[in-house]
């Protein structure tokens, strides 16, 4: 079993707590008078560091959400109050990848960088990663943090680390079989992208000498059928991972694959609440994923509303690590839930039945209203020679799966969008 570090990842859940208790609270006391944001944030609520003596105390902080940073940063541009230290002391830059609007500015200082690495050599030690290994980064190395900080996780763990940037698809399957790489990092969409180039193309995959993926920045391989499918183009585990620019990378999954993932505990600290009613759920139960990261004191997220939703367990894993795991990864997000004709339907969900078709090679959805009511369209691409009838099939299962049946329409090759970094495949347009 291959651990980043032993000594917490197996600490003893009792111990586990107080090690996040001593890093909050030294954090608050550092952030006290230094972070103008949270310093008034704080004084607001008329609480200060010393308010915190239990990690109970945490629930007294206000939240946090995106909205307020990107309004601090319109405000007090180009960063925001949400610095401890003078900008002089910031070394590196990055953005949110801005899907949903502009995006959110974040920089780390030297410490915030070796933290990132840290947090990102938990997840690739989590996929049996050592220093042996030659990962290939296929990433374009822009300001989305993405792949940035699994490089300097991979320099932590002493693994050589082979860029991806300025090449295309044919390009990377050459240099990967060039250099031999071990394991993959990209988003799930880009490995089916690659082993699409590699069937279109006549390469042989079976040339590189692949083990593990390991993938971010969209879920797809927490969803059965898609990580099936890479497994299965790759002939190579895959692994999820779970992170945000501006939180962190905050959980992996390991090499035992329980069904979830592993919430490094050490650096991070997880409420789950109720999106309605903003009280801790059960374990077990569905609930929004809060987070507050301990390490990364230059750029600080407390209580931070991540919009994810997750459920947790903390019974002791197989694998050896004590923290708590989000079953089945991330689920989905509490603003990409749709109701469709009375079902509540996440992305995820209509993907994992899509992925099972091994026909289908691309796909869309879109909800939108027809004559009043929320309608689901399915557009897909098939593989080459797939029989054009299977849309039908694939119609039945999902009227099957949902309890509704959605409208599937078989697109021409190439027809719908390829991605690299975050695929956007669910729309949803319920304009009059």
């Amino acid at each position: 079993m291959t651990y980043f570090d032993p000594t917490t990842e197996t600490l003893p859940r009792e111990q586990l707590a107080a090690l996040q208790l001593s890093k909050l609270q030294a954090m608050a006391k550092e952030l006290w008078g230094k972070n103008r944001f949270y310093t008034e944030k704080w004084k607001r609520a008329g609480l200060q560091p010393d308010d915190l003596k239990s990690l109970d105390d945490l629930a007294r902080l206000p939240l946090t959400t995106k909205h307020e940073l990107m309004e601090d940063q319109a405000a007090h541009g180009p960063f925001g109050n949400n610095l401890t230290y003078p900008i002089e002391q910031y070394v590196r830059f990055h953005q949110t990848s801005g899907t949903t609007g502009v995006p959110l500015k974040v920089p780390d200082t030297e410490a915030g960088w070796q933290w990132w690495g840290r947090c990102w050599g938990h997840v690739l030690a989590g996929a049996g990663v050592t220093a042996a290994d030659r990962i290939f980064m296929a990433f374009s190395f822009g300001p989305f943090v993405g792949f940035w900080a699994a490089t300097e996780g991979a320099r932590q763990l002493g693994a050589l680390m082979v860029p991806g940037g300025g090449r295309d698809s044919p390009q990377r399957l050459e240099l990967m079989r060039d250099v031999g790489a071990t394991v993959l990092c990209c988003t799930p969409t880009y490995a089916l992208r690659l082993a699409e180039v590699a069937r279109e193309t006549g390469f042989d995959l079976s040339s590189i000498p692949m083990k593990s993926t390991v993938h971010a920045g969209e879920p797809g391989a927490n969803v059965p059928a898609t990580k099936a499918r890479i497994e299965d183009v790759w002939s190579a585990k895959c692994f999820d991972h779970a992170g945000a620019t501006e939180v962190g990378a905050h959980s992996f999954e390991c090499s035992v694959q329980p069904g979830g993932t592993h919430l490094i505990e050490s650096e991070f600290i997880a409420e789950i609440l109720d999106p309605a009613t903003g009280l801790p759920v059960a374990e077990g139960e569905r609930g929004e994923l809060v987070l507050t990261n301990l390490g990364r004191w230059g750029f600080p997220i407390i209580r931070y509303k991540t919009g994810d939703i997750v459920r947790t367990t903390t019974q002791r894993c197989e694998c050896g690590r004590t923290s708590m795991r989000f079953e089945g990864g991330i689920i989905g997000r509490a603003d990409d839930m749709v109701t469709v004709r009375g079902v509540n339907v996440f992305p995820a969900g209509v993907e994992n039945i899509l992925r099972k078709f091994a026909e289908i090679d691309e796909f869309r959805i879109t909800v939108h209203k027809v004559r009043q009511m929320d309608e689901m369209d399915v557009e897909v691409e098939l593989c080459e020679g797939a029989d054009p009838n299977v849309v039908h099939a694939i119609a039945e299962r999902l009227d099957s799966m949902l309890s509704f049946r959605p409208r599937v329409h078989h697109l021409p090759r190439n027809a719908l969008p390829r991605f690299e970094l975050k695929a956007k495949r669910f729309h949803v347009n319920r304009g009059a």
